[in-house]
């Protein structure tokens, strides 16, 4: 198995390599953002294995120096990863920087200077195909204890490749790693300083970024060639770590964000509120799911909830009205998102492995309470290609269950990592990212 170690900040590029970019209505058939082309956690063209081991359907696997739980995202031949590398590290594996647990705020506080840090990977074969360092900087924060400073995942349009460290930047690449602009959004101050994670979302020109934090929240669009702020929307809101949500419907954009106070959809093009609904729980961590005109809505901290909102109804403020299908209350997750797959919604009991199923068409359950093999912890969200769905536990074990109204379990598969970061899916391999980065495939 390849491993690389980090050298100079910029490598040479091996001849096999094109960076000529895929067509963009191939964009389909890659992984550019947080939960793949459509946000939704499915490949429509994937096949991965459904079966690995560390002996086992391993194409490659490389280290990923420093720290982070950003989910990897990929185009074409590249794949691009974040990390908060230790100055001090020199390449090596260290966990946190040295930081220091805060007990009474169960958090972690940094003690040095961290190398926010992105790398560009050679999908074939692992290796480093170069890496910038977008800045260094001691964090202003803390952390949760199982958190990261780099834990917003990178987004591309295939024409170039964002970076979002939140308090420590948006970066613009090229595809050869060129720098074209950056913008800072300021220092966000989260709820128990647990850290930050909404990654940001791309809808036409413009780049979204939700800044809900424990002082002035906002959500701000930016134009994806310069950077250029185009509107910027004050929010009433507490500290959340929800991605927005892209939806296209009736001929109309919408750009959806839950949160503890409320959920909005704004307009793309202005930022005006199209419709809200009364809130979520505390600490709303996972991004809606769309589909055939409704969207699933969950969080799951301090209380549960469950909403399906009807867009053809939804206009103002539809609290308590008919565009809110139907609600659940009971076993709701806390960080990893819903799937959607079908007429089958999944979602996680909190950050557990006990799995609830519903069909979405009559707000009832196909199932409840299932307890997944293996798996200890849960923060990745689900993904899912070829009728099957991938459920990734943070102790190294992934369930693989057939796409299905009862409960089918395909494989158990282990793996000598942790994982906190979603997985990808591209073609026939998937990308798990730990502490290395594992190109799963059959050989």
């Amino acid at each position: 198995m390849r491993r690389f170690m980090i050298g100079a900040c910029l490598f040479a590029l091996p001849l096999l390599f094109a960076w000529s970019s895929p067509p963009q209505d191939d964009a389909e058939k890659f992984w550019p953002q947080w939960r793949g082309p459509l946000a939704s956690g499915i490949a429509t063209h994937g096949n991965p294995p459904i079966e690995w081991s560390e002996q086992k359907n391993i194409r490659w696997k490389v280290n990923i120096p420093g720290r982070g739980s950003s989910s990897p995202i990929v185009w074409g031949n590249m794949i691009f990863v974040t990390s908060a590398v230790p100055v001090d590290e020199s390449g090596s594996n260290q966990p946190q920087a040295n930081a220091r647990q805060n007990r009474r705020s169960r958090s972690v506080e940094p003690d040095q200077p961290l190398k926010f840090t992105l790398f560009a990977i050679n999908r074939q074969d692992g290796s480093m195909l170069w890496q910038q360092v977008a800045r260094v900087q001691k964090p202003h924060d803390s952390t949760h204890p199982t958190g990261t400073w780099a834990s917003n995942s990178p987004i591309t349009d295939g024409e170039r490749v964002y970076a979002y460290y939140g308090s420590y930047g948006l970066y613009c690449y090229d595809l050869k790693g060129k720098l074209l602009w950056d913008i800072d959004l300021g220092d966000m101050r989260t709820r128990g300083s647990f850290g930050e994670g909404s990654s940001p979302s791309l809808v036409d020109d413009k780049i979204i970024v939700n800044w809900d934090h424990e002082e002035q929240s906002f959500i701000v669009a930016l134009d994806k060639k310069t950077g250029k702020e185009l509107w910027r929307e004050q929010r009433d809101e507490v500290t959340s770590w929800s991605t927005p949500l892209i939806v296209r419907y009736a001929g109309k954009t919408q750009v959806i964000v839950n949160a503890t106070g409320k959920t909005r959809s704004y307009n793309p093009d202005n930022g005006e509120v199209i419709w809200e609904c009364d809130g979520m729980t505390l600490n709303t961590i996972p991004s809606p799911v769309f589909e055939n005109g409704v969207v699933y809505i969950t969080s799951g901290f301090r209380g549960n909830k469950l909403q399906a909102i009807d867009l053809s109804k939804a206009r103002g403020d539809i609290s308590g009205t008919d565009a809110v299908l139907w609600e659940h209350d009971r076993d709701t997750p806390y960080v990893p998102s819903p799937l959607l797959y079908g007429n089958n919604l999944y979602f996680l009991k909190n950050n557990n492995g006990i799995l609830s199923n519903f069909d979405v068409r009559t707000g009832k359950p196909n199932y409840t309470q299932q307890r997944l093999d293996g798996i200890q912890g849960v923060y990745a969200s689900p993904v899912a290609a070829q009728d099957r769905v991938y459920l990734t536990g943070r102790n190294g074990v992934v369930n693989v269950i057939r796409n299905s109204s009862t409960f089918e379990l395909l494989a158990t598969n282990q793996l000598d990592d942790n994982f906190d970061a979603s997985p990808a899916i591209v073609g026939n391999e998937m990308f798990l990212r730990g502490q290395n980065l594992y190109c799963i495939a059959e050989k």
